[in-house]
């Protein structure tokens, strides 16, 4: 039997979610407590790996099992053995087809910012933080200069493990609300670094380091050295991917339009 799970997870102390030998991991705590809820040992796949301190909302993993228990039982079961900052929401029998990275049609990411002058405390690691104002304007022009496909060498992380740097990328959503910003991204799939380094961009250009057209001469550039540096991980959260209603599996919950 196949079977699905969505997990949420704060992702500050976390070295990502991939798993690695010091054990410091999303999925070896998640692999962990599967392990004692089923008494035997369970590997999992996910939908999109994140990196070290970003967050994730919906998390999607499969796994294999003779086990069967119902669909609570798992849930309840494996948030026992899980740390307070990981816990799994639901979990779905699914067709042994089904693959949680391979059968995903698009992948969705929430960049949240706080802009004030001074830095955050009850929202440290879970937003980004700038201290100079932005122009809300400006970034919505740069960021138009993305949408579509594109090779996104300019935006790639050298350790990016992609076979290509040409992604699909829709129209960037970018809203705010009091002091905080809120950038939405979506994509056939994302490169390593891929939206912190955009960010980054986007930052510059908000502040106007740069004007809105250079977005655009980056991309063209197809360099790593043509755009900003690394943005912080601390308000990237994986909202989650996409799939065929065919799966039956939940959509995004509206609870998160807004983070934090």
């Amino acid at each position: 039997m196949r079977l699905a799970l969505g997990v949420s997870y704060n992702g500050q102390a976390y070295e990502g979610w991939q798993s690695q030998p010091s054990g410091r991991t999303v999925q070896d705590h998640l692999e962990a407590a599967l392990g004692r809820f089923a008494t035997l040992p369970l590997s999992t796949v996910c939908a999109g790996r994140t990196d070290a301190g970003v967050h994730g909302v919906m998390q999607v993993v499969h796994f294999d099992t003779d086990l069967r228990r119902e669909d609570f039982s798992w849930v309840r079961g494996t948030n026992t053995f899980l740390p307070p900052d990981i816990a799994v929401q639901w979990a779905r029998a699914v067709p042994p087809d089904f693959h949680a990275r391979n059968s995903a049609k698009a992948r969705r990411y929430a960049y949240v910012l706080l802009e004030s002058p001074v830095r955050p405390s009850v929202e440290a690691g879970r937003v980004g933080w700038v201290f100079k104002p932005l122009d809300g304007e400006a970034m919505a022009q740069a960021a138009a200069h993305l949408a579509g496909e594109h090779d996104f060498t300019s935006f790639r992380a050298s350790s990016c493990q992609s076979p290509t740097p040409v992604k699909t990328l829709r129209p960037v959503r970018i809203a705010r609300r009091g002091p905080y910003w809120r950038f939405e991204f979506e994509a056939n799939a994302f490169l390593h670094h891929m939206i912190r380094n955009i960010m980054g961009c986007l930052v510059y250009v908000g502040q106007g380091v740069h004007p809105p057209g250079w977005m655009r001469e980056v991309l063209q550039a197809r360099s790593r050295d043509a755009a900003a540096p690394t943005f912080s991980p601390d308000g990237l959260y994986f909202l989650g991917p996409v799939y065929e209603e065919k799966w039956g599996l939940p959509g995004q919950a509206p609870a998160y339009d807004w983070l934090p």
